[in-house]
């Protein structure tokens, strides 16, 4: 076993056991070149090993921080909630509502989900969290005319595509395109992360079994938190 195998191997025994918990920074790697008497270049190669596995994470003013490996998002193959997923993971859920009320769609949304521009559409924006870290902010825009029961769930509580199951349109098939973008201010007080790191941004459309569209979704992931899965097949 190298030394930087070593580093890591004992680094990593002290996260697992609690000695460094989430959360904490950890000493800087002059201070760890001293504590285990190996060079600068060698505790480098043991954090940036352990910085791939998602156990800790460089962070600007901070230093080095411990985390959590990255959430692997297995949405982007099939139609599930966040709640499902997280559990699956598991990470505690939680969701926060914003925004939830009904509004004239304007052009962009109106086009996505096949309507007139100014029709009703709700409009709800969520904050969603997993183990009490926001994980990914979500602005969704569903017709009114579709779902005229929706303002009756406290979507706090009850995952959105379950209400829709609820009033007799469940969602069947979506198409989402990614995007890798930067954040902003706004996004980065919101995600608790750094104006400028990275961030996912996927833009959705669900469709119901009649393959009418019925909701169209913004949501904005922690580049830092989340990996997705995607399987492809050759033509």
């Amino acid at each position: 076993m190298t030394l930087y195998d070593k580093v890591r191997e004992d680094l990593l025994s002290k996260i697992k056991d609690g000695t460094y918990p989430e959360g904490q920074t950890i000493p800087s790697e002059l201070e760890l070149a001293q504590i285990y008497g190996v060079s600068r270049p060698t505790v480098r190669q043991a954090l940036q090993l352990l910085a791939d596995e998602g156990y800790l994470e460089k962070r600007r003013r901070r230093g080095t921080v411990v985390t959590r490996p990255k959430i692997s998002q297995s949405f982007t193959m099939s139609i599930s909630s966040f709640e499902d997923a997280m559990r699956l993971e598991g990470r505690l859920p939680k969701t926060n509502v914003l925004v939830f009320r009904r509004e004239r769609a304007s052009a962009s949304v109106a086009r996505r989900l096949s309507l007139k521009e100014g029709e009703e559409v709700y409009r709800l924006v969520r904050l969603r969290y997993a183990d009490d870290l926001p994980n990914v902010f979500v602005e969704s825009f569903i017709p009114c005319s579709l779902y005229p029961g929706l303002e009756a769930f406290d979507l706090n509580e009850t995952s959105l595509y379950a209400a829709m199951e609820h009033c007799g349109s469940p969602v069947t098939s979506a198409h989402r395109r990614l995007e890798a973008i930067k954040a902003d201010s706004a996004a980065a007080a919101l995600l608790d992360v750094e104006p400028g790191d990275p961030l996912l941004l996927f833009h959705t459309v669900a469709r119901n079994a009649d393959n009418l569209p019925v909701e169209y979704s913004v949501a904005t992931y922690r580049g830092e938190s989340n990996s997705f899965e995607i399987d492809v097949r050759r033509a």
